[in-house]
């Protein structure tokens, strides 16, 4: 089977079988495009045609290069058409039985070493293979979309695979500039795999009103970094789709995070499926579109902006890094800071980090030194929580310790002001134990700052059934005046972003441990198939294999569901000290500095 792949078929030209013609046909490759409705034929090359003209138009081709891109992509509507195909790409819709049928076909049609590889990321690639004539020769070759701009290849082996068809294959998406990643054959395979679980437990948030559309999909994009949110991204992919997906991959885990949320399905039936519909989670312009315009769901411009406290002086508890960081936050805001720790010169230390944090954004030409100076003179350094007598808002960042927190909380209830609001910063802890800690839980809320505070835009606010509606509204309005984005939730441990994050980095471990894919290649996967800043292992790292440990017990304590249960890999690296960046070895080996 060492052949070069110059002639491939691409058996369905919908969107993504479109995609990956365009991409065979730029790369130099002769290009069959089989699909049975000849309007879909037509629209292939119409789309070609398209985005080839686009290309010269940016001068990264010139008209003769566009000329035989064109030139190389012929389209027909019988499977017979793929006859001198080295290899064949079919794209056809997620079923058993329609890929079936096409395998069977090909099989009285191809050469006897014609590579014949299914585009799902959903279905058996063992199963299409054992019903074919020759097994060895097919395999899994999973594009993401959209195929030109995705780096990402997975190339799927079944047990049946030829290692010579997976060569040949790997060294074709290397030369159409892909990044093949070695895979084995189970549903969602990696990217996937990680993916939809993440999206599924997205929809079941927003399904049980936990949060809304909108604040679900800024908490993942401002709390990670993600090019989209979940629910704008399901209604990207389609929703009948991700449900399909999710079906595949509960009917082989049996975990409970990968069984369909119930609005997936009564969203597909009732044909809101996404974009291509016009609605999904949210409502488009029109069918296709990537407008999103106004429904009933939509909140009011400037709902809750009103009905809070003033707030001019803001004590901050705590002398680590994210204390500093808030301090620094609401100083560069103009609010007057007292930043105490347990001793004056563990707060004069937080201050002095603050003032290199400061230096260093002077330095970057990002602050005036006039800026810089007025924001440090805002910041009072005090030993004591005796200083905040009359703050208007008192935020603690000590510890991610509940008795720690309590016993913080009981001494500011005696120390603050009436009508001051008490706000924890905890990402984990619930929040009504610190409010039960005082004699007025009603002006007790959640204000989670995400680590370094101040890049990060996301403040998660976090109200109790014992918080009051005006100090709800201060923290939206005090939120907004420190240039951060607030979303809503309510008092359940993880909130959004953890609750979502750090179940879809425990499955990328548990890969790990079942040996179905390697640290780098599912750090790679999830960067160039998903648009993550950071894979799930140098975000590990990064984060600290003791304080995700930590998060993972949490939240599994809470929900009591066994998918959440820690991976004992995790386990394992933390009770050996292997905690991450900080210790030099987590994951990965990192050099001492």
């Amino acid at each position: 089977m060492d052949t070069p792949l110059s002639t491939i078929a691409v058996v369905g030209l919908g969107t993504m079988g479109t995609g990956i013609a365009e991409v065979l046909a730029r790369a130099g490759r002769e290009v069959i495009g089989i699909d049975i409705d000849d309007a879909a034929a037509r629209h292939a090359v119409t789309a070609l045609e398209a985005s080839t003209a686009r290309a010269v138009e940016r001068e990264r081709i010139t008209e003769e290069e566009r000329r035989n891109v064109l030139a190389r992509f012929r389209t027909f509507s019988d499977l017979q058409a793929a006859a001198d195909a080295d290899l064949v790409i079919e794209v056809v819709p997620e079923s058993y039985e329609a890929k079936q049928q096409v395998f069977r076909a090909l099989d009285s049609i191809v050469r006897p070493e014609t590579i014949v590889a299914t585009g799902t990321n959903a279905l058996s690639v063992t199963r299409l293979a054992a019903d074919s004539a020759r097994p060895e020769r097919i395999l899994g070759l999973h594009f993401f979309n959209p195929a030109p701009a995705m780096k990402l290849v997975e190339v799927v082996s079944s047990v049946l695979t030829s290692p010579n068809a997976v060569k040949a294959v790997t060294a074709l998406a290397r030369d159409l500039g892909k990044e093949p990643v070695a895979v084995g054959d189970r549903p969602g395979f990696v990217a996937d795999g990680l993916l939809f679980g993440y999206l599924n437990q997205a929809a079941a948030m927003y399904e049980a009103k936990y949060a809304s559309r909108e604040d679900i999909d800024a908490a993942m994009k401002l709390g990670c970094g993600l090019p989209m949110g979940p629910l704008a991204l399901l209604d990207l992919i389609g929703i009948d789709t991700a449900r399909t997906v999710l079906d595949a991959m509960y009917a082989e885990s049996h975990d409970r995070l990968h069984a369909p949320a119930p609005i997936l399905k009564q969203l597909s039936e009732a044909g809101l499926t996404g974009r291509k519909s016009g609605r999904g989670f949210y409502t488009y312009e029109a069918p296709d579109s990537a407008t999103v315009v106004r429904d009933a769901l939509t909140p009011l411009e400037a709902a809750q902006t009103a009905g809070g406290r003033p707030v001019s002086s803001v004590g901050v508890a705590g002398s680590g890094t994210m204390a500093s960081g808030i301090a620094e936050v609401f100083a560069k805001a103009g609010y007057d800071v007292v930043l105490a720790a347990r001793s004056q010169e563990k707060a004069e230390t937080a201050k002095s980090r603050i003032a290199k944090s400061l230096a260093r954004s002077v330095d970057k030409g990002r602050l005036t030194p006039e800026a810089r100076d007025e924001t440090l003179a805002r910041i009072t350094a005090a030993g004591s929580l005796d200083s905040f007598a009359e703050v208007d808002m008192a935020v603690e960042a000590v510890a991610e310790d509940l008795d720690i927190k309590q016993e913080l909380f009981a001494t500011l209830d005696k120390i603050c002001k009436p009508g001051a609001v008490l706000a924890t910063t905890t990402s984990s802890l619930p929040v009504v134990a610190c409010a039960r800690a005082t004699s007025r839980p009603q002006d007790v809320i959640g204000m989670h700052f995400f680590n370094p505070a101040p890049a990060m835009k996301l403040v998660e606010v976090v109200r109790t059934v014992l918080t009051a509606d005006d100090v709800h509204a201060t923290v939206r309005e005090v939120t907004a005046k420190i240039r951060k984005h607030p979303v809503d939730c309510g008092d359940r441990a993880g909130f959004i972003v953890n609750a979502l994050l750090f179940p879809y980095l425990n499955n990328a471990i548990k890969m790990v441990e079942e040996h179905y894919a390697s640290l780098d290649d599912i750090d790679a996967a999830m960067k160039l198939g998903g648009g993550y800043p950071m894979g799930p292992f140098e975000l590990l790292d990064v984060v600290g294999l003791d304080v995700s440990l930590a998060i993972e017990k949490v939240l599994h304590r809470e929900f009591r569901d066994p998918g959440l249960a820690p991976a004992p890999l995790l386990e394992h690296l933390v009770a050996a000290g292997c905690l991450g960046r900080k210790t030099g070895r987590g994951f990965r080996e990192y050099a001492r500095r």
